[in-house]
């Protein structure tokens, strides 16, 4: 038993009977729509989980040990409570000493899922190479733990403000494998997709025995199955890339420099898309959980077969 790991019962069961499980970060609950909103949106992925067919399994750390399976009381006092830090992978230590709260963001998620035996783990969008990083070095620390971590990742990409490029780079040197699920272009979170190719796999049990077999051969790495928004609630791709090199030059005459470029084009991605963003913010969130639901059901099948 993991004295740092408190396991609800509904998620030890499922992963005792080998039976799909889905982990979920908890700083979206404290970083979305103000409360009780955010406490709505935390249970509605959890049901776009279940919905699919496997248990959701909410992460946070309370009382010095990572919670595995938040109960609904939780995601309300996560939701509630103002100055909730969020917690990356160099903040656990700490914060596990601290004895406080803690929102796990992505790199913050994975650790823990991966130590409670957890293998499929829902996030809208991962974090990646930032614009300009070749002058800043900000880098997200989600790329380097996903080189430490054995675990699937379901995600719409990543933020269009990041460059996509860099990142896939990044990803292709760490040895991470970028599937395609019904694309082969790498989805950019609210956007359908980039100008930048990855594998495409259109069967899930694929994925899942393609995932297995890349641990059995390559050690303990993170393997992202990349999901496109669903095109209904997608905004366009082009729009987007004006607004942000509009703001990238913005920011050039405001002197705008370093880890701040990215909050400002946020910003200005926001205003420029008058609240659209944040809808479809919403709506990727429960599609990259669905999907994420539907995988931890096909990795379950695989597992069974071999």
């Amino acid at each position: 038993m993991d004295p740092l790991l408190v396991v609800s019962e509904e998620v030890r069961t499922a992963l005792d009977e080998q039976r799909p499980v889905v982990a979920l970060e908890s700083s979206l609950i404290v970083n979305g729509p103000a409360y009780p909103a955010n406490t709505e949106l935390g249970l509605e992925i959890e049901k776009s989980v279940r919905d699919a067919g496997a248990v959701p399994a909410t992460i946070g750390i309370a009382d010095g040990r990572f919670v595995v399976g938040m109960d609904a009381d939780l995601v309300d006092r996560f939701a509630s409570t103002k100055g909730i830090p969020k917690v990356s992978a160099r903040d656990l230590g700490p914060v596990l000493a601290g004895g406080g709260l803690g929102a796990t963001t992505v790199a913050g998620t994975v650790v823990p899922a991966a130590r409670a035996g957890i293998p499929v783990f829902s996030t809208a969008g991962i974090g990646g190479v930032h614009r300009r990083a070749q002058e800043t070095f900000d880098v997200s620390a989600d790329l380097l733990q996903f080189t430490r971590t054995r675990i699937a990742v379901v995600c719409a990409g990543s933020k269009s403000i990041l460059d996509l490029g860099l990142t896939a780079e990044y990803l292709e040197t760490a040895g991470v494998p970028v599937l395609g699920y019904g694309t082969d272009r790498l989805p950019a979170f609210y956007v359908r997709e980039s100008d930048v190719p990855v594998k495409r796999v259109d069967d899930l049990l694929v994925a899942a025995r393609a995932t297995q077999l890349h641990w059995e051969v390559n050690g303990d790495r993170t393997v992202l199955l990349t999901t496109p928004i669903e095109e209904r609630d997608a905004l366009d791709g082009d729009e987007i890339e004006r607004a942000i090199q509009a703001a990238l030059d913005e920011a050039d005459q405001a002197g705008v420099r370093g880890n701040a470029i990215s909050p400002f084009l946020m910003r200005a991605l926001t205003e420029v898309t008058a609240g659209r963003s944040a809808a479809a913010t919403r709506a990727v969130l429960l599609s990259t959980a669905r999907v994420a639901g539907e995988f931890a059901v096909a990795f379950s099948a695989a597992r069974t077969e071999g």
